[in-house]
Formats: structure tokens, sequence, C-alpha cells
């Protein structure tokens, strides 16, 4: 089971992603989270003191395994991959694996396109590995391209009350429908009243996303965040609501 999780920037879906990782780990199952956000914040999430080093910050041994260092311009689209999170991945509670993706630079003279093809390399090789994935994606699904989303099950997109957050989950259905990801669902989060969530639901309806869950807003979740904790070790309301939701997606398949 594959799942991307994207939305607007504090919607809440690093939360989301997070706990999930860590409720599919307590049934059993081998996750291995996959922070894509720029952001690099889904350590705090899952409860981990520390990242793993980002693997866009890893230059001698992605310009070694592409073959980029010849200076021709040409590079391996398939570099080996295969021990990356063995290496460079952080366990943490629960025994989630986390493997930090990190950012691309952008601009400049230097050529970008040997870290873009290792990390696409990387993730193709995460997503069709016999483990249950959970991807924490910035807006843009930057990472995810034509080839990769083929091994994504599910795009999970998190909108919270306000219209320019349910626009960009439009702009990333859009993206998501034109790299071949057709299976997408939205879950609201930071709900305070049920007059407001109706309103967010007759959007989404209106743009074919079904509603897989409601997240309250709830004070548990700022104090989770203010001290650092991954928000399953501060428990709440809200986090009852994630697990609601982690069993209909498991339902899903």
């Amino acid at each position: 089971m594959k799942i991307a999780i994207a939305g607007k920037g504090g919607v809440g879906k690093t939360t989301i992603a997070g706990t999930l990782a860590r409720l599919f780990a307590r049934d059993g199952q081998s996750v291995i989270a996959v922070d894509a956000d720029p952001a690099m914040n889904l350590k705090f999430a899952l409860g981990i003191e520390k990242n793993p080093p980002p693997i866009s910050e890893l230059k001698d041994l992605i310009f070694e395994r592409t073959g980029a260092y010849t200076g021709s311009g040409i590079y391996k689209l398939n570099p080996k991959v295969n021990d990356i999170i063995g290496d460079y991945g952080a366990k943490g509670p629960d025994g989630v694996t986390l493997l930090v993706m990190g950012t691309i630079e952008k601009g400049g003279t230097g050529c970008t396109c040997p870290e873009n093809a290792f990390l696409r390399a990387l993730l193709r090789h995460v997503l069709f590995r016999e483990n249950t994935v959970i991807m924490d994606m910035e807006a843009g699904i930057e990472h995810l391209g034509r080839g990769t989303a083929r091994g994504v099950d599910l795009m999970l997109t998190v909108v919270e009350p306000g219209m320019r957050s349910v626009e960009t989950v439009g702009r990333i259905k859009k993206l998501g429908e034109d790299i071949g990801i057709n299976n997408m669902v939205a879950v609201i989060n930071k709900v305070t009243d049920s007059e407001t969530v109706k309103k967010i639901e007759n959007k989404l309806e209106e743009m074919n996303l079904p509603v897989l869950g409601i997240v309250p807003y709830e004070q548990a979740l700022i104090t989770a965040d203010i001290e650092a904790k991954a928000p399953l070790d501060i428990g709440g309301d809200a986090v009852a609501h994630i697990k609601v939701i982690k069993d209909k997606i498991l339902s899903r398949f």
C-alpha cells in the first residue's frame, strides 16, 4: 500500500502523514515514511529527534552512482539505489523507517538533472518494494513523475477550512491526474464547526474528490507541535479521528 499525502502548506498534512505511518506500523506493517516536503518536518510527527541525511545533499554519492562526474552531460537514469534505505534511513518509534528526500537547488549554472534522476530512481525503488509507504509531499508533488506515479495506490489530499486550501487541492488533483494518479480522496483537517465543513464538502464534491474523514481542530496537536512531540504520543480526539481514517484506507484495499 503506497500513499502520497499532499496539500497546501500549514494544513496539517505532515501531522496526518506521520500519525498514519505509525498507526500502520502498530498494525504490524513494515512502514517507510518518505519526507518529500522541502520543510523536512516529518520527523516531528513521527517522534524522531533528528533527521537522517537528506538524500539530495549526498552529492558525491549521486554523481558517482549516476556517472555525472564525466562532465559530458550524460548520466544514468537508473542508478543503483537499493542500499539507500538501509544506509540513510532512520528507524523511529513503532519501527517506522524515515527517509528524507531533501530539496534540489534550482537556478545557477549547475545542472540538477543527476539529482532529479537519482531521487526519482529511489522513489521508484521505494514504491515498488513490498512495504507500506507513506509519502509527505509538497503541494506541487515535485518528486513524482509518470514513472513513479504508477506505484502510488492512493493520493490523500489534506484540506483545511478555507478556499485557498481547496484551490490548492484542485491543482494537486489535476497534477496527479496528469501523471496517472486517479485514486484520490480528501481529509478535512482543523475543523471547528459543522457549517464550514458542509461548505468544504460541497466544493470537494464538485471536484469529484470523496471526503474520507474529518479531523477536528484540537489544542493537543498544537501542544505536540510546540513540544516537538509526535501527535500519537500526545493523544487526543484528533488522533482518534486519524485512526478512523486509517481504518477507512485499509477498507479500500
